[in-house]
């Protein structure tokens, strides 16, 4: 996938309703070479859909704060990684909004080593 196509890609998603699995819930540890990640929201895929890594299209879930297995949430924004090969989605029940300083603090426990730059609803 090239770069334009992976923006495309996640743009086209921007504002749309999904139905996500959550493959790393609240409190999963995700065990690295060198170190753990424990994810304090839960994480997840849209089932079928691949993304730049060739992997299932991954999803921040926001505002949901016990562990769920599958979600149908709105994505609120694109999380476009300068220094990688994927970016991320960020979702959230339709009804709650969400600061892009709100994403990016949710999201840093794992963005904290890209290189990012948040697109959200209102920047469009």
């Amino acid at each position: 996938m090239t770069f334009e196509e992976r923006k495309a890609q996640s743009k086209a998603y921007l504002g749309k309703t999904v139905k996500i699995g959550i493959d790393r819930p609240i409190d999963y540890i995700h065990q690295k070479e060198s170190y753990s990640l424990t994810y304090p929201i839960n994480y997840g895929y849209i089932p079928g859909v691949l993304g730049g890594d060739g992997e299932e299209l991954d999803v921040y879930l926001l505002g949901v704060n016990e562990p769920v297995k599958e979600y149908e949430c709105k994505i609120i924004a694109i999380v476009h990684r300068h220094n990688d090969i994927e970016d991320k989605l960020v979702g959230a029940p339709a009804e709650l909004i969400f600061t892009k300083e709100e994403i990016e603090k949710a999201i840093e426990f794992q963005e904290q080593y890209y290189n990012t730059e948040i697109e959200t609803l209102e920047s469009v």
